[in-house]
């Protein structure tokens, strides 16, 4: 009878049902039944979890803006010594400090000791982390007007901060180098996730298409020994990239070519190409015309590995349908898949055999796998 879950009939009926609980009165006399009191006060404590997200946010923006975490790594402070020691208010300082506990990121000691709990020492320790809650500002701005947003306002801070999603030719030195630090900082986890959920000892040259720093081609140098490596990215881009290739020891081995997979078509050779967090910044005839670049550049049986965190598609994602879905908007190109939406777009590249490991971490990455025919 499940099937029948899905007839006109049951939307109606859920419909009705949700008429009822709208009603104050119907909330009234459900407070007062030992079930549904239940279910209305945890449906009411998790809506005013969301709704009070944004303070959440905030109280770790400050936290992290302070360097509290870092100061009490060296051991538990109390409001008054940590004032001090930052040159503010203890009396305010304390109620952050007491949010900061409430959301388990630190913990209260007895004589209001505040110390790292487990969580707040996890904080310190991902990659990148700290500087994209300080990125976070930019977000917010755009986040000021969420109608706006989704009426299709272009002038966002987060479009100018990663200019190149929109035009690559205006993008200079500087910019490159402030957005390829943060990519390259949130990097190291994407990499992990992903070569955690894919085997690449069969491949014999892989290409990483708008690879930025070479963060990805360094974590995979670090496993496997006898793979061939390029790197493709714009020019703007190389400065940073020969610096963390420089400080692998990877100057030698990974091959950097300048371009745009915008506007030139990808170089041939490999017979594995990686596309990590790309797609999800472009739109779709961006997305559809690369497809097709890297399908021409791949040898028949070449491989294409896609990696990026993803929408949930039918079971919406609490994560990647709330915060990538919203920030990739807010770039202005961007748009947040699921991986049946990727493998729809791969279909109709010409690619098969596609394949989506079970991801480690959905927040962090997911990974879509295809091959081009042999007989193509």
């Amino acid at each position: 009878m499940a099937w029948a879950l899905a007839g006109p009939w049951f939307g109606s009926l859920e419909a009705s049902v949700n008429d009822l609980i709208a009603r104050p009165d119907i909330q009234s006399r459900l407070a007062h039944l030992p079930v549904a009191r239940w279910f209305a006060r945890r449906d009411g404590a998790e809506i005013f979890q969301i709704i009070q997200g944004f303070v959440s946010s905030q109280v770790v923006t400050a936290l992290v803006q302070l360097n509290v975490f870092d100061r009490l790594a060296r051991g538990g402070m109390t409001a008054d010594a940590l004032g001090a020691e930052l040159g503010v208010d203890p009396d305010r300082l304390a109620v952050f400090l007491q949010a900061g506990a409430a959301l388990q990121l630190l913990r209260r000691r007895s004589g209001g000791v505040y110390c790292l709990s487990r969580k707040g020492a996890a904080l310190r320790g991902v990659p990148g982390l700290t500087d994209m809650i300080l990125h976070h500002a930019a977000f917010l701005r755009d986040l000021e007007d969420p109608v706006g947003l989704i009426q299709g306002r272009t002038d966002t801070a987060l479009s100018k901060f990663w200019p190149y999603v929109l035009n690559p030719d205006v993008v200079g030195q500087g910019e490159a180098a402030r957005y390829s630090h943060l990519m390259a900082q949130s990097q190291a986890l994407v990499a992990e996730d992903t070569l955690r959920q894919v085997r690449l000892e069969s491949v014999r040259h892989l290409m990483d298409v708008g690879g930025g720093s070479g963060a990805f081609l360094s974590a995979v140098a670090a496993r496997y020994d006898r793979i061939g490596l390029t790197l493709f990215d714009l020019p703007q881009t190389r400065a940073a990239a020969q610096a963390n290739l420089a400080q692998a020891g990877l100057t030698q081995r990974v091959a950097q070519v300048d371009g745009s997979f915008k506007a030139d078509a990808l170089p041939s050779g490999a017979d594995t190409i990686s596309l990590v967090r790309v797609l999800y910044d472009h739109g779709e005839d961006t997305v559809r015309n690369l497809l097709a670049k890297v399908y021409a550049a791949l040898p028949p049986g070449g491989r294409i590995l896609i990696s990026e965190p993803m929408s949930g598609g039918r079971r919406p994602d609490p994560i990647t349908d709330v915060y990538f879905a919203l920030y990739t908007m807010a770039m202005g190109t961007g748009r947040t898949r699921s991986a049946e939406t990727i493998a729809s777009l791969l279909t109709a590249a010409g690619f098969e055999a596609i394949k989506v490991p079970r991801p480690i971490r959905s927040y962090v990455t997911r990974v879509v796998l295809a091959r081009k025919p042999l007989s193509a």
